[in-house]
Protein backbone atom coordinates (compact mmCIF):
# COMPACT_ATOMS: atom_id res chain seq x y z
CA UNK A 1 0.00 0.00 0.00
CA UNK A 2 2.45 2.32 1.19
CA UNK A 3 4.69 1.63 -2.01
CA UNK A 4 1.41 2.21 -4.41
CA UNK A 5 0.82 6.08 -2.77
CA UNK A 6 4.47 6.47 -3.13
CA UNK A 7 4.18 5.96 -6.68
CA UNK A 8 1.20 7.92 -6.60
CA UNK A 9 2.97 10.76 -5.17
CA UNK A 10 5.38 10.65 -7.41
CA UNK A 11 3.91 10.37 -10.20
CA UNK A 12 1.68 13.52 -9.42
CA UNK A 13 4.88 15.56 -8.66
CA UNK A 14 6.19 14.24 -11.93
CA UNK A 15 2.94 15.68 -14.00
CA UNK A 16 3.06 18.73 -12.37
CA UNK A 17 6.86 19.48 -13.32
CA UNK A 18 6.20 18.85 -17.09
CA UNK A 19 2.80 21.14 -16.52
CA UNK A 20 4.86 23.88 -14.95
CA UNK A 21 7.72 23.33 -17.32
CA UNK A 22 4.88 23.52 -20.63
CA UNK A 23 3.39 26.44 -18.86
CA UNK A 24 6.73 28.19 -18.32
CA UNK A 25 8.20 27.75 -22.13
CA UNK A 26 5.34 29.06 -24.20
CA UNK A 27 7.04 31.75 -26.65
CA UNK A 28 4.93 34.20 -28.78
CA UNK A 29 6.12 35.60 -31.94
CA UNK A 30 4.98 39.12 -33.31
CA UNK A 31 3.18 38.46 -36.28
CA UNK A 32 0.97 35.48 -37.94
CA UNK A 33 0.37 34.90 -41.59
CA UNK A 34 -2.89 34.73 -42.39
CA UNK A 35 -2.98 33.62 -46.21
CA UNK A 36 -0.46 34.09 -49.14
CA UNK A 37 -1.94 33.86 -52.43
CA UNK A 38 -2.12 35.35 -56.02
CA UNK A 39 -3.59 38.28 -56.52
CA UNK A 40 -3.84 41.78 -55.58
CA UNK A 41 -4.49 44.16 -52.37
CA UNK A 42 -7.43 45.79 -54.56
CA UNK A 43 -8.73 42.11 -54.98
CA UNK A 44 -8.43 41.50 -51.52
CA UNK A 45 -9.44 44.30 -49.06
CA UNK A 46 -13.13 44.32 -49.24
CA UNK A 47 -12.93 40.36 -48.59
CA UNK A 48 -10.92 40.68 -45.61
CA UNK A 49 -12.68 43.40 -44.33
CA UNK A 50 -16.12 41.79 -44.55
CA UNK A 51 -13.96 38.81 -42.77
CA UNK A 52 -12.95 40.67 -39.80
CA UNK A 53 -16.82 42.38 -39.45
CA UNK A 54 -18.73 38.95 -39.88
CA UNK A 55 -16.16 37.60 -36.82
CA UNK A 56 -17.32 40.85 -34.74
CA UNK A 57 -14.43 42.87 -34.98
CA UNK A 58 -15.20 46.72 -35.37
CA UNK A 59 -12.45 48.68 -38.20
CA UNK A 60 -11.34 51.56 -36.52
CA UNK A 61 -8.81 52.78 -39.51
CA UNK A 62 -7.25 51.86 -42.67
CA UNK A 63 -4.33 53.05 -44.40
CA UNK A 64 -2.28 52.50 -47.19
CA UNK A 65 1.30 53.37 -45.72
CA UNK A 66 3.18 53.04 -49.20
CA UNK A 67 2.58 51.48 -52.40
CA UNK A 68 2.18 47.65 -52.53
CA UNK A 69 1.08 48.10 -48.36
CA UNK A 70 -2.30 48.41 -46.75
CA UNK A 71 -3.47 48.01 -43.11
CA UNK A 72 -6.38 47.87 -41.50
CA UNK A 73 -6.71 48.35 -37.83
CA UNK A 74 -9.36 46.58 -35.69
CA UNK A 75 -10.59 46.60 -31.94
CA UNK A 76 -13.34 44.58 -29.80
CA UNK A 77 -14.77 44.50 -26.95
CA UNK A 78 -12.07 41.84 -25.21
CA UNK A 79 -9.42 44.11 -26.37
CA UNK A 80 -11.12 47.30 -25.04
CA UNK A 81 -11.18 45.26 -21.55
CA UNK A 82 -8.08 44.58 -21.56
CA UNK A 83 -6.88 47.57 -22.26
CA UNK A 84 -8.79 49.21 -19.65
CA UNK A 85 -7.37 46.59 -16.82
CA UNK A 86 -4.03 48.23 -16.97
CA UNK A 87 -3.30 52.44 -16.65
CA UNK A 88 -1.20 51.92 -19.68
CA UNK A 89 -3.20 49.11 -21.07
CA UNK A 90 -4.93 51.28 -24.69
CA UNK A 91 -1.69 50.53 -26.40
CA UNK A 92 -3.52 46.93 -27.28
CA UNK A 93 -6.95 48.06 -27.93
CA UNK A 94 -6.11 48.06 -31.40
CA UNK A 95 -4.52 44.86 -33.88
CA UNK A 96 -2.80 45.62 -37.25
CA UNK A 97 -4.12 43.48 -40.13
CA UNK A 98 -1.76 44.09 -43.24
CA UNK A 99 -2.37 42.91 -47.13
CA UNK A 100 1.03 43.36 -48.88
CA UNK A 101 1.68 42.43 -52.17
CA UNK A 102 5.14 40.76 -52.58
CA UNK A 103 5.70 39.18 -56.43
CA UNK A 104 2.46 38.20 -57.83
CA UNK A 105 0.87 37.27 -54.45
CA UNK A 106 -0.72 39.14 -51.32
CA UNK A 107 0.29 38.44 -47.76
CA UNK A 108 -2.52 38.79 -45.43
CA UNK A 109 -0.92 38.85 -41.83
CA UNK A 110 -1.90 40.13 -38.53
CA UNK A 111 -0.08 41.05 -34.99
CA UNK A 112 -0.21 38.16 -32.14
CA UNK A 113 -2.77 39.67 -29.99
CA UNK A 114 -0.51 37.48 -27.04
CA UNK A 115 2.27 38.68 -27.86
CA UNK A 116 1.42 42.29 -27.77
CA UNK A 117 -0.44 41.90 -24.47
CA UNK A 118 2.54 40.70 -22.85
CA UNK A 119 4.49 43.28 -24.76
CA UNK A 120 2.46 46.34 -23.36
CA UNK A 121 2.33 44.22 -19.81
CA UNK A 122 -1.61 43.58 -20.36
CA UNK A 123 -0.47 39.85 -19.89
CA UNK A 124 -3.89 38.73 -21.20
CA UNK A 125 -3.72 35.79 -23.56
CA UNK A 126 -6.44 37.49 -25.30
CA UNK A 127 -8.01 34.09 -26.61
CA UNK A 128 -10.86 35.14 -27.83
CA UNK A 129 -9.30 37.39 -30.18
CA UNK A 130 -6.78 35.22 -31.11
CA UNK A 131 -9.20 32.76 -32.34
CA UNK A 132 -11.53 34.88 -34.63
CA UNK A 133 -8.58 36.55 -36.34
CA UNK A 134 -7.71 32.62 -36.88
CA UNK A 135 -11.45 32.37 -37.85
CA UNK A 136 -11.69 35.54 -40.14
CA UNK A 137 -8.42 35.23 -41.86
CA UNK A 138 -6.88 32.23 -41.17
CA UNK A 139 -3.72 30.67 -40.07
CA UNK A 140 -0.60 29.50 -41.45
CA UNK A 141 2.35 30.21 -39.26
CA UNK A 142 3.74 32.91 -36.65
CA UNK A 143 6.74 34.52 -37.35
CA UNK A 144 9.23 37.41 -36.75
CA UNK A 145 12.41 37.31 -35.30
CA UNK A 146 14.32 33.59 -35.17
CA UNK A 147 13.70 33.21 -31.70
CA UNK A 148 10.55 33.27 -30.26
CA UNK A 149 9.68 34.98 -26.57
CA UNK A 150 8.12 33.86 -23.74
CA UNK A 151 5.66 36.16 -21.36
CA UNK A 152 8.65 36.99 -19.01
CA UNK A 153 11.17 37.70 -22.04
CA UNK A 154 8.05 40.69 -23.15
CA UNK A 155 7.36 41.93 -19.92
CA UNK A 156 11.21 43.07 -19.76
CA UNK A 157 11.97 43.47 -23.36
CA UNK A 158 14.38 45.99 -24.26
CA UNK A 159 16.94 45.97 -27.13
CA UNK A 160 20.24 46.04 -25.18
CA UNK A 161 22.25 48.28 -22.91
CA UNK A 162 20.75 51.90 -22.45
CA UNK A 163 17.48 51.24 -24.82
CA UNK A 164 14.31 52.10 -23.74
CA UNK A 165 11.74 49.66 -22.45
CA UNK A 166 7.94 50.02 -22.23
CA UNK A 167 7.83 51.88 -18.99
CA UNK A 168 10.00 54.82 -20.20
CA UNK A 169 7.73 56.48 -23.03
CA UNK A 170 8.12 59.47 -24.68
CA UNK A 171 6.01 62.36 -22.43
CA UNK A 172 4.80 63.87 -25.88
CA UNK A 173 2.76 66.75 -23.56
CA UNK A 174 0.16 67.71 -21.37
CA UNK A 175 -3.38 69.81 -21.20
CA UNK A 176 -5.73 70.78 -18.70
CA UNK A 177 -7.92 67.62 -18.93
CA UNK A 178 -8.26 64.56 -20.46
CA UNK A 179 -10.66 66.55 -23.35
CA UNK A 180 -8.57 68.88 -23.83
CA UNK A 181 -5.61 66.81 -24.61
CA UNK A 182 -7.54 64.91 -26.77
CA UNK A 183 -9.49 67.87 -28.76
CA UNK A 184 -4.83 68.94 -29.54
CA UNK A 185 -3.94 65.96 -31.13
CA UNK A 186 -7.46 65.59 -33.45
CA UNK A 187 -6.94 69.34 -34.49
CA UNK A 188 -2.88 68.69 -35.32
CA UNK A 189 -3.98 65.33 -37.10
CA UNK A 190 -6.81 67.20 -38.78
CA UNK A 191 -3.77 69.88 -40.37
CA UNK A 192 -1.41 67.49 -41.09
CA UNK A 193 0.86 68.99 -39.04
CA UNK A 194 4.44 67.70 -40.31
CA UNK A 195 3.05 64.86 -42.41
CA UNK A 196 1.23 63.36 -39.74
CA UNK A 197 -2.41 61.91 -39.96
CA UNK A 198 -5.13 60.15 -38.10
CA UNK A 199 -5.13 56.35 -38.94
CA UNK A 200 -7.40 55.78 -36.22
CA UNK A 201 -9.22 56.79 -32.46
CA UNK A 202 -9.71 54.12 -30.29
CA UNK A 203 -11.69 54.98 -26.79
CA UNK A 204 -10.88 52.57 -23.85
CA UNK A 205 -14.27 52.34 -22.11
CA UNK A 206 -14.65 53.21 -18.41
CA UNK A 207 -11.03 55.03 -18.92
CA UNK A 208 -9.39 58.37 -19.72
CA UNK A 209 -7.19 56.28 -22.44
CA UNK A 210 -7.77 57.38 -26.01
CA UNK A 211 -5.23 55.83 -28.75
CA UNK A 212 -4.27 57.28 -31.89
CA UNK A 213 -2.85 55.20 -34.96
CA UNK A 214 -0.51 58.25 -36.95
CA UNK A 215 0.16 57.76 -40.44
CA UNK A 216 3.09 59.47 -41.06
CA UNK A 217 4.37 60.58 -44.66
CA UNK A 218 8.20 62.68 -44.99
CA UNK A 219 6.98 66.26 -46.45
CA UNK A 220 10.10 66.09 -48.28
CA UNK A 221 13.27 64.18 -48.83
CA UNK A 222 14.85 65.62 -45.78
CA UNK A 223 12.46 64.11 -43.73
CA UNK A 224 12.55 60.96 -45.26
CA UNK A 225 13.66 59.30 -41.24
CA UNK A 226 10.32 59.61 -39.99
CA UNK A 227 8.23 58.37 -43.32
CA UNK A 228 6.78 55.02 -42.95
CA UNK A 229 7.50 53.84 -46.26
CA UNK A 230 11.28 54.91 -45.66
CA UNK A 231 11.72 52.87 -42.29
CA UNK A 232 10.07 49.57 -43.59
CA UNK A 233 12.47 49.72 -46.62
CA UNK A 234 15.20 49.15 -43.88
CA UNK A 235 13.90 47.41 -42.09
CA UNK A 236 11.13 44.99 -43.09
CA UNK A 237 13.06 43.07 -45.88
CA UNK A 238 12.30 39.24 -44.82
CA UNK A 239 10.26 37.12 -47.09
CA UNK A 240 7.73 37.55 -44.69
CA UNK A 241 6.35 41.12 -44.50
CA UNK A 242 6.04 42.51 -40.94
CA UNK A 243 3.95 45.73 -42.31
CA UNK A 244 1.31 44.99 -39.51
CA UNK A 245 4.09 47.26 -37.40
CA UNK A 246 2.64 50.17 -38.40
CA UNK A 247 1.03 52.48 -37.50
CA UNK A 248 2.75 54.14 -35.04
CA UNK A 249 0.22 55.52 -31.86
CA UNK A 250 -0.35 57.59 -29.11
CA UNK A 251 -1.69 57.10 -25.91
CA UNK A 252 -3.73 60.17 -24.50
CA UNK A 253 -3.69 58.51 -20.62
CA UNK A 254 -5.91 61.86 -18.89
CA UNK A 255 -4.00 64.70 -19.24
CA UNK A 256 -1.23 63.52 -20.42
CA UNK A 257 -0.20 62.37 -23.90
CA UNK A 258 2.67 59.74 -24.50
CA UNK A 259 3.92 57.31 -27.28
CA UNK A 260 5.84 54.48 -27.08
CA UNK A 261 9.94 55.58 -27.69
CA UNK A 262 10.54 54.55 -31.27
CA UNK A 263 13.43 52.33 -29.89
CA UNK A 264 11.28 49.85 -28.10
CA UNK A 265 8.48 50.26 -30.31
CA UNK A 266 10.38 49.08 -33.42
CA UNK A 267 12.53 46.86 -31.56
CA UNK A 268 9.60 44.95 -29.92
CA UNK A 269 8.29 43.86 -33.33
CA UNK A 270 11.44 43.61 -34.73
CA UNK A 271 14.05 42.47 -31.82
CA UNK A 272 16.90 40.36 -34.18
CA UNK A 273 17.18 43.29 -36.48
CA UNK A 274 20.98 44.01 -36.65
CA UNK A 275 22.32 47.18 -34.91
CA UNK A 276 24.67 47.36 -37.90
CA UNK A 277 24.98 46.34 -41.28
CA UNK A 278 22.74 46.52 -44.63
CA UNK A 279 19.39 46.25 -42.86
CA UNK A 280 20.33 47.54 -39.57
CA UNK A 281 19.02 50.33 -36.76
CA UNK A 282 21.86 51.70 -37.83
CA UNK A 283 20.20 52.79 -41.26
CA UNK A 284 17.25 54.34 -39.22
CA UNK A 285 19.60 55.88 -36.90
CA UNK A 286 18.34 59.49 -36.92
CA UNK A 287 14.55 57.70 -37.03
CA UNK A 288 13.70 57.88 -33.48
CA UNK A 289 14.35 61.75 -33.41
CA UNK A 290 12.59 62.07 -35.97
CA UNK A 291 9.37 60.43 -34.81
CA UNK A 292 9.65 62.31 -31.66
CA UNK A 293 9.37 64.93 -33.12
CA UNK A 294 6.20 64.65 -34.79
CA UNK A 295 4.57 63.03 -32.40
CA UNK A 296 5.42 65.74 -30.09
CA UNK A 297 4.10 67.79 -32.59
CA UNK A 298 0.73 66.31 -33.15
CA UNK A 299 0.74 66.68 -29.08
CA UNK A 300 0.98 69.81 -29.18
CA UNK A 301 4.39 69.88 -27.31
CA UNK A 302 7.82 71.02 -28.14
CA UNK A 303 10.18 69.91 -30.44
CA UNK A 304 13.82 69.40 -31.23
CA UNK A 305 13.91 69.94 -34.75
CA UNK A 306 12.20 73.66 -35.12
CA UNK A 307 12.46 73.76 -38.79
CA UNK A 308 10.64 70.37 -39.19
Amino acid sequence: MKIKLLTKIALAMLVGVVVTTAQAAQTYLPFALASNDTGTIAEKIEGTKKALLDNGFDIAGEYAPYKGAYVVVVTNGELKKAAASQPRGGYVAAQRISLTEVGDKVQVSYTNPAYMSYAYRVNNKLSQTVTLLKKALGHIQDFGPAEAMDSDDLNDYHYTFGMEYFDEPLELNSKGSYSAMVAEIQKNLGSKIKGASQVYKIDIPGTSQTLFGIAMKAPNEGKKYMDDGFIMSEIDFKPLRSTAHLPYEILVNGKQAEALHARFRIAINFPDLAMMGENSFMNIMATPDAIRDVLSAVAGGEIEDEDF
